[in-house]
């Protein structure tokens, strides 16, 4: 008896017909979690790309100064000693 007694008081009643989840809603929640997710996916790997580019626009950039400052010093020591 003590058995069903405990049985009794740990099992919640449940309401006949009455889904426990609002499953529509589940459903509906799930769908916007994954596309988030795929969202955030696309835009990482995008910003990543993009990081990438801005890294070689700037290594050129840098190399492209440092030839023309180059040729520039190199001028003026050619002018300046006579070579």
């Amino acid at each position: 008896m003590a058995r069903a007694e405990e049985a009794a008081r740990t099992d919640p009643p449940e309401a006949e017909g009455v889904p426990p989840v609002d499953t529509d809603e589940a459903i509906r929640w799930a769908y916007r979690f994954h596309r988030t997710k795929r969202r955030l996916q696309v835009e990482r790997r995008r910003a990543a790309q993009l990081a990438g580019l801005r890294f070689a626009v700037t290594l050129a950039l840098l190399v492209f100064v440092f030839v023309v400052l180059s040729l520039t010093v190199w001028a003026e020591i050619q002018r300046l000693f006579g070579l």
